[in-house]
């Protein structure tokens, strides 16, 4: 009887010890034999056969969503597996151990977002077509649900706020981490990829391996115990760097006093314009980056000219000298300075004036009223809406300002963490904002390229050519640099 008694005992103390989602973690055993269907596709006339896993949970304890009356978990992914591993053959010399796993979330303006599902038919949708390359060439395919800022739950509280979507898109990790033995891909070959708000996880997802802040959020949804760095990173036109992407946005649009999406600029926002402006010099500037070619400081004078101005010049003119070099006829844009075949300057100005277009008003991530989408995602349990820089805090029109915490602000910033030595950066980063996009300032993506260059990161950045706010139109150059980093 002691001898039982002392069992009992015993195991009652390890389940004290142990966390739940450490007790429990068979629940989120992958079994690769149950619940799948076998689809076909054919693309550039090869036929690709595949297991379509859908709607897996990836954690222990979801939070529920209550949409039109009834619970909804967006905590689950969709996985596509091609056959050939199951059957002992390899694909682009991948077998079943080695192939690396493209991770494709599919968040937009930090809205919820459900498990993208291949279509095996429709090849106009971009993100589809690569998604579908992507196991004709011997990658697993995986996208993740992730909470969203207007989530609620049934008793009417918010559940989707930040840093939820990180939180998932980490646990996601961790769930392929922790069934790397169980289901074909190499988990430690994770390259993620998204666009917009789900560009700005991507880069989060990069730049946060691991981290503890994020820590309690995990355990709190049963997050598989293991690691949740990744391999690589490709961020498309990531929303990202919040709190500063105000006063950089100013930086490069002060000038134009007309927004695509609000119209004129009245005065008063012309004058928030010109104060939101002179903080972007003293941001950068205490970066202290240095220009990758000859380790010169890249900085900015109180009027906002200066070498960082010329870096992201220097990017601009690489893409146009892109285009030109592949027969485009640029001789329209009389900003650009042309010299025989070459580019050989740019005016900053008319480009962003006359070509890229200022998309928003000001200020245009934490505005005034606090209504923008990030505002919305900076919210809490019980407040829709709140602020996250000081300046837009302390010039509110709203009778009583909130200010979301600084813990939170941080976790949406993957610029706080790229020095950090608490955090597994990604190795390999490839960045893309289009040379047409107008919805935050080229500084944004130049300034994270930078950041992780100067951390000794490899990554491949462009501001491509007449690309608008959008990405995967290179999904074939996508899944190239995929297959060229993976077999490192």
């Amino acid at each position: 009887m002691r001898t039982k008694k002392f069992s009992f005992l015993l195991i009652v103390s390890l389940a004290l010890i142990i966390p739940s989602y450490i007790v429990h973690a068979g629940v989120l055993d992958f079994d690769p034999s149950k619940g799948y269907r076998v689809q076909q596709a054919t693309l550039h006339g090869k036929t690709i056969t595949y297991r379509a896993y859908e709607n897996v949970p990836y954690v222990e304890n979801p939070v529920l969503a209550w949409e039109n009356n009834q619970s909804v978990n967006y905590e689950v992914m969709n996985i596509y597996i091609p056959v050939e591993y199951f059957e002992g053959k390899s694909i682009n010399s991948y077998s079943s151990k080695t192939a690396p796993i493209l991770f494709v979330n599919g968040v937009g303006g930090y809205m919820p977002a459900k498990p993208m599902s291949i279509n095996p038919t429709d090849l106009r949708n971009t993100r589809n077509k690569t998604m579908l390359l992507a196991l004709s060439r011997g990658f697993v395919v995986v996208s993740p649900g992730a909470s969203g800022r207007t989530l609620m739950n049934q008793e009417g509280k918010y559940i989707g706020k930040g840093p939820a979507g990180i939180v998932d898109l980490k646990a996601a990790i961790r769930y392929l981490r922790y069934n790397d033995s169980r289901m074909p891909g190499d988990a430690n070959k994770v390259i993620a990829t998204g666009v917009s708000a789900g560009g700005a996880l991507t880069a989060l997802l990069g730049a946060t391996g691991n981290h503890p802040d994020y820590e309690s959020y995990l355990k709190a949804i049963g997050a598989a115990r293991a690691n949740d760095d990744i391999y690589a990173a490709a961020p498309y036109c990531p929303i990202t760097n919040l709190d500063n992407a105000d006063a950089a946005y100013e930086w490069q649009f002060n000038h134009v006093h007309t927004a695509e999406m609000g119209g004129p600029l009245n005065e008063e926002e012309i004058r928030i314009s010109g104060l939101l402006k002179v903080l972007f010099p003293t941001y950068l500037n205490n970066l202290k980056l240095k220009n990758p070619e000859d380790g010169s400081l890249l900085t900015l004078n109180e009027n906002g000219e200066g070498s960082f101005k010329d870096y992201v010049k220097y990017w601009l003119i690489k893409a146009f000298q892109e285009a030109m070099d592949e027969g485009n006829d640029l001789s329209g844009y009389t900003w650009l300075t042309i010299s025989g075949k070459k580019v050989a300057g740019i005016n900053f100005e008319r480009c962003v004036e006359e070509y890229t277009i200022r998309m928003k008003k000001t200020p245009a991530f934490d505005n005034l009223t606090a209504s923008t989408f990030e505002n919305n995602l900076f919210g809490s349990e019980t407040i829709n809406s709140r602020h996250f820089t000081q300046f837009s805090y302390a010039h509110c029109k709203l009778e009583n300002p909130q200010m979301a915490e600084e813990a939170v602000i941080k976790m949406m910033n993957p610029m706080y963490y790229i020095d950090d030595n608490k955090a597994t950066i990604s190795k390999y980063w490839r960045i893309r904002h289009g040379a047409k996009d107008g919805h935050t300032s080229f500084a944004i993506p130049v300034i994270l390229a930078t950041k992780l260059v100067n951390k000794g990161v490899e990554v491949d950045f462009k501001l491509p050519w007449d690309q608008d706010h959008a990405g995967f139109y290179d999904g074939k150059e996508l899944l190239d640099w995929g297959e060229k980093i993976s077999k490192k």
